[in-house]
C-alpha cells in the first residue's frame, strides 16, 4: 500500500500543461484534487496504463485480478502489430472469492512461471487492479518470479481506485522509464533517429506515417508504444530526438528523457496537412540544428521539401472528388487530447468546419490552440453528457457528430451521421493516406440514404 499511495501523490502533483514555466507561478496548475468515490471519471487508470503498454507486441500483459476487468483493455484498444500478435491475448489470474479471502499471491506466482514457459514473451508486464493492490504484495511476486525465470517481469501499479485514465496513462509511461528504457543497447546508432512517443497504431495509423520517414533518410530507432516490440523501447535512449505525437499523455516522459538523457523533444501532430508538413519540416529542422546545419542538414531539409511537395500534390488530386461533397458541412468535435484542435485543421483541408469541440483530457497550450483555430464563434464544451450534446446538435445545426462509439447513439437520436475517431475504430487518420480516408468515410456517413429516411415523418404522422 505504501507504494499505491507514493504513486497517487506523484501523480496528482504532476502538472497538465506542455511547458509550465511560459506559463508563470500564478497560472502553474496541477491536477491535486484527489479522485471523489461515486464520481463518474471515465475509464480507471488500469484501461489508461494498457493504452500505454498494451501495444508492445511481444510481451504477455498479466491482469492480476478478477476477470471482469480484463475484458476493457482487448475489446477498445484497436492498436494492430505488424509482427508478435501476443499483446492480442488476453491473461489474467482471475481471482475467485476464496482468492480474495486467502490471497492471491500464490495464484499469480504460478501463472507468471505457465505463461512464460508456455509462450516465452520478451517480458511479462502484472497489472494491478482494485481488488489485488489492496490484499497481494504483488510487486515482491514480481521480483521473484523474474529471479526464477530469468526475464522482466514488470509490476505496473495501476489500480483503479487512483482516479482517471489519464493519471494510468502517466503510470504506464513511468513504468517503461524506470524499468525499461535504458536498459539495452541498440546494434547501431545514426544522426537520423528518432523516437515516436503517444502513438499507438490506432487502426495502423503508425503505418501511414513510417513510409514518410523512410522517403526522408530518417530512422525511426522506437515507437512508444505502437507496433512496438519490448527490445526496442528499452534502447529508445539512444535516439536523438523524441517526436511527442499525444502530448496530453505522454509530455512528461519526454520530458523525463530529456533530463536523464539529454534527448530533445517536439510536440507534433499527424491529423491535417498543415500539422503534417510542420512536423516533417520540424523534425528536419531539429535534427538539422544537431547536425550543425551542414551539407547532411541542407540535402535532409530538401528531401523533406520535396517528399512534402509530392504528397500534397497527390493528395489534392486524391482528395478532389470528396471536396465538393463535403465544403460547408458543419462538424461537432467531441474527443480529448490532441485531436480536439487537430482535426479541426483536417476539417479545413477538406472544406468543412468544426462548430464545436470539446476540452477535455486537454492541456493549456491545446486549449490555446482550440480557441485560435475555431476563431470568434466558437464553442468549446466541458460538459459532453447526452443532453449538452444534443442541445449543441440541435442549435448549430450541425450535419455529423465526430467522437467516439459512447455518443453513437447521441447522433442517432439527432438524425444526424456518425464517425467513430477513438479507439475503437478501424481506419487510420493520420498521415496524407489518412486524411483521404477520413474524407472517404465522411461523404460515405453523409451520404448514407438511411438518413433522408429517418427524417421523414413516420406514416402514421404524415397527415
Amino acid at each position: 500500500m505504501n507504494t499505491t499511495q507514493v504513486t497517487i501523490k506523484k501523480t496528482l502533483q504532476q502538472t497538465a500543461y506542455h511547458n509550465p514555466k511560459k506559463l508563470g507561478d500564478k497560472k502553474k496548475l496541477s491536477c491535486k484534487k484527489s479522485p471523489q468515490p461515486g464520481l463518474t471519471q471515465g475509464n480507471c487508470p488500469f484501461d489508461g496504463a494498457m493504452v500505454s503498454l498494451g501495444p508492445i507486441t511481444d510481451a504477455v500483459h498479466l491482469v492480476h485480478g478478477t476477470v471482469a476487468c480484463t475484458h476493457n483493455p482487448w475489446a477498445t484498444h484497436g492498436s494492430l502489430s505488424s509482427g508478435s500478435q501476443l499483446h492480442q491475448t488476453a491473461f489474467t489470474t482471475g481471482l475467485t472469492e476464496n482468492d480474495i479471502v486467502f490471497g492471491g499471491e500464490k495464484k499469480l506466482y504460478k501463472a507468471i512461471l505457465d505463461v512464460a514457459q508456455r509462450y516465452n514473451p520478451a517480458a511479462i508486464f502484472v497489472y494491478a487492479t482494485c481488488v489485488s493492490a489492496l490484499m497481494d504484495d504483488i510487486e515482491s511476486v514480481c521480483k521473484q518470479a523474474a529471479e526464477k525465470i530469468d526475464m522482466p517481469v514488470i509490476y505496473v501499479n495501476s489500480p483503479g481506485f487512483l482516479g482517471s485514465k489519464n493519471i494510468g496513462n502517466r503510470i504506464g509511461n513511468e513504468t517503461l522509464l524506470n524499468h525499461v528504457i535504458g536498459t539495452a543497447e541498440p546494434k547501431l546508432t545514426t544522426p537520423f533517429d528518432i523516437n515516436l512517443i503517444g502513438e499507438y497504431n490506432v487502426a495502423g495509423e503508425t503505418w501511414n506515417i513510417l513510409p514518410l520517414f523512410q522517403k526522408m533518410g530518417i530512422r525511426v530507432l522506437s515507437k512508444i508504444t505502437g507496433d512496438a516490440c519490448y527490445r526496442e523501447v528499452c534502447y529508445a535512449h539512444r535516439a536523438k530526438l523524441n517526436v511527442v505525437l499525444c502530448s496530453n499523455v505522454a509530455i512528461e516522459m519526454a520530458q523525463t528523457m530529456a533530463e536523464r538523457y539529454g534527448i530533445p523533444y517536439i510536440e507534433e501532430s499527424f491529423y491535417g496537412v498543415e500539422n503534417i508538413n510542420h512536423c516533417l519540416r520540424n523534425i528536419a529542422a531539429t535534427l538539422g540544428k544537431s547536425l550543425g546545419y551542414g551539407f547532411v542538414a541542407c540535402e535532409l531539409k530538401e528531401r523533406t521539401e520535396t517528399l512534402i511537395a509530392e504528397e500534397t500534390a497527390a493528395l489534392d488530386i486524391a482528395l478532389a472528388p470528396y471536396r465538393s461533397q463535403l465544403k460547408g458541412k458543419r462538424i461537432v468535435l467531441c474527443t480529448g487530447g490532441v485531436k480536439s484542435w487537430s482535426f479541426i485543421l483536417a476539417a479545413k483541408d477538406l472544406g468543412m468546419e468544426v462548430i464545436a469541440t470539446t476540452d477535455s483530457k486537454t492541456t493549456g497550450e491545446d486549449k490555446a490552440k482550440i480557441k485560435q483555430y475555431l476563431g470568434d464563434k466558437r464553442i468549446i464544451l466541458s460538459d459532453t453528457t447526452p443532453e449538452v450534446l444534443l442541445k449543441v446538435l440541435e442549435e448549430t445545426k450541425a450535419d455529423v457528430l465526430i467522437s467516439g462509439t459512447g455518443h453513437q447513439y447521441t447522433s442517432l437520436k439527432a438524425q444526424i451521421p456518425f464517425l467513430d475517431i477513438n479507439h475503437e475504430r478501424y481506419h487510420a487518420y493520420a498521415g496524407y493516406a489518412g486524411l483521404v480516408e477520413l474524407a472517404k468515410k465522411l461523404s460515405e456517413a453523409l451520404s448514407s440514404p438511411v438518413w433522408e429516411q429517418v427524417r421523414k415523418p413516420a406514416p402514421w404522422d404524415e397527415n
